[in-house]
């Protein structure tokens, strides 16, 4: 027998010789090569990078995206805390030995990352330009997000499988890098040869923009006014035309909320279908609303808006036992608040210590299982034309967009966010016609128009889904920089933790920085770490950002 295998082995050996090229396709067609590259439809692909904007869900890893890093950052502007006292992230504390603020990190390195790489490959062989191009546009979102939040990063060597470690680049590189990624973008949106086909892409884009390429035209565009207003702080935004070029490209974006870059969800029996906010997913139960946002809707800062109930509480906060609308300070959980006053958690639950939503689901806004979860907004746009030309010195042009941005931002409450809120409480055209009417909020001449109102009103519209973004803002107002035009604080009666309400480690400094993502970083990239400060330095996380320098 041992023979006959034998000659047997020697046949074959002898038929491949003879024909090598047929046997090799044979073996080749039988015994697939598990390393070997092999094509996957990229409509499937773009699915799960679209999802990885807010939290991907893989067998690998969950929650990568800006929701999972926004539970924490959101409490550095005081868009929230928890019921747990003195816990670091409300005292603007670090992270080390943890993979805490490492999921934007994630999303674009790995939930992104090669599937991005393989879209736009395998697309441009397959000439489905749109595919190409929508993720494209995802990368310099991406490239954009990431610098915005840990600075230096991994870029031009960011995908090199040949490497272990990555040399980072600067914030400066990483702006410049995003803005050419965009024009490539535009460059391939704009293309209506080869396979593009409306119909075709909504199979991989069915809950962002429905294959509509002319939307993500207008998401990349967004992506560039926001690369602009983000430098407003430094000397150079109107030197440089800077200001001229966010009012250009924010005009160019989402003029209203139709063309909103918002993520969907099915919904389901599952995690991965369902919204990281919602009670199903159970990740916020803890969470409430801070005093700082609570007292600002409800007209209780003696600075802003003083005096004003703003009617869309009702939609973004939860109200308490009083039907008031009371907050915690972010550093101190508990503390001070009593039984009647503390509001109710996101879904509706009146208990101190919940961490459920109650018997009958009462959520609202972003914090129910199917809520969409916007990226960019027409209101965030007319609110950086109001920020870019006040700059500038147009006021005129200013208090317009100033009002257009807030009567968006009521429309898309109205329209997308109006369930489960009392009947007394719903906004009617007469509600917001009166809220525009206020001198409080809305100046009578464009010469009374401030920095303060327009950064206020953006830090509202924004609340909770924008928390980047509005980091971003307080960041290049230094958190408690003061408006010229009224001497008093940007940021009105702001507060930021100090002293031993401060985390120590900081140095008696804010946090300017997350550090680059533990789990990869921080276990191979040591000499790198090293070489910007972020290994060896524990106050590497208040270092200033390029873009909030003059």
């Amino acid at each position: 027998m041992k023979n006959k295998i034998y000659k047997s082995l020697l046949s074959v050996g002898l038929i491949c010789t003879l024909g090598a090229m047929s046997c090799s396709k044979k073996i080749d067609e039988a015994y697939k090569n598990p390393n070997a590259a092999v094509v996957q439809p990229i409509e499937s692909i773009l699915s799960g990078v679209i999802g990885s904007f807010t939290a991907f869900y893989s067998s690998a890893g969950t929650g990568y995206g800006v929701q999972a890093d926004g539970i924490l950052l959101g409490r550095y502007i005081q868009y929230w805390g928890t019921t747990t006292n003195g816990e670091n992230y409300g005292q603007m504390g670090g992270t080390i030995n943890s993979d805490n603020t490492g999921s934007i990190w994630a999303a674009v390195y790995y939930g992104q990352g090669q599937n991005v790489n393989k879209i736009i490959q395998w697309g441009s062989e397959q000439q489905k330009w749109d595919y190409v191009g929508a993720a494209t546009a995802i990368r310099a979102w991406g490239w954009l997000e990431l610098t915005n939040e840990y600075s230096d990063a991994p870029l031009r060597e960011a995908f090199n499988t040949n490497l272990v470690q990555f040399h980072y680049e600067t914030q400066p590189e990483f702006y410049d890098s995003t803005r050419a990624v965009c024009f490539r973008a535009l460059g391939f949106l704009n293309r209506t040869d080869g396979k593009v086909n409306k119909e075709n892409l909504a199979i991989g884009d069915a809950y962002f923009y429905n294959g509509d390429v002319a939307k993500w035209k207008k998401f990349v565009y967004g992506i560039l006014a926001r690369s602009y207003i983000n430098l407003s702080n430094k000397e150079i935004f109107t030197k440089n035309s800077y200001a001229d070029s966010a009012i250009k490209y924010a005009n160019l974006a989402m003029v209203n909320n139709s063309e909103n870059a918002v993520v969907r969800v099915a919904g389901g029996l599952t995690s991965a279908v369902n919204n990281y906010f919602g009670p199903f997913r159970s990740n916020i139960g803890t969470i409430r609303q801070s005093s700082y946002i609570a007292d600002l809707m409800s007209g209780n800062n003696a600075d802003a808006f003083k005096g004003v109930s703003d009617p869309r509480r009702w939609y973004m906060l939860r109200e308490n036992g009083n039907k008031t609308f009371k907050g915690l300070t972010v550093w101190a959980g508990t503390t001070g608040v009593s039984a009647t006053d503390y509001p109710q958690n996101f879904w509706g639950n009146p208990t101190a210590s919940a961490t459920t939503a109650p018997t009958v689901d009462s959520s609202r806004y972003l914090y129910q299982n199917t809520s969409p979860w916007p990226l960019m907004t027409a209101s965030e746009m007319q609110f950086i034309i109001a920020e870019a030309a006040l700059r500038k010195g147009n006021s005129s042009l200013a208090l317009s967009a100033y009002k257009n941005a807030i009567s968006l931002n009521f429309d898309m409450l109205t329209t997308t966010y109006n369930q489960n809120i009392p009947a007394a409480n719903v906004i009617t055209p007469a509600a917001v016609t009166t809220y525009l009417a206020d001198p409080a909020v809305v100046p009578a001449s464009a010469t009374g128009l401030t920095l303060s109102h327009i950064m206020l009103q953006k830090y509202i519209a924004l609340y909770g889904w924008g928390v980047h973004q509005t980091w971003i803002d307080m960041r290049k107002f230094h958190y408690t920089d003061t408006d010229p035009a009224t001497g008093k604080q940007v940021y009105a009666n702001f507060t930021p933790p100090s002293g031993a309400n401060l985390i120590s480690t900081n140095n008696g400094k804010l946090v300017y920085r997350c550090r680059p993502r533990y789990n990869s970083e921080y276990l191979y990239n040591i000499p790198e770490l090293t070489r910007i400060g972020a290994y060896q330095n524990l106050d590497y996380n208040t270092y200033e950002m390029w873009f909030s320098q003059k």
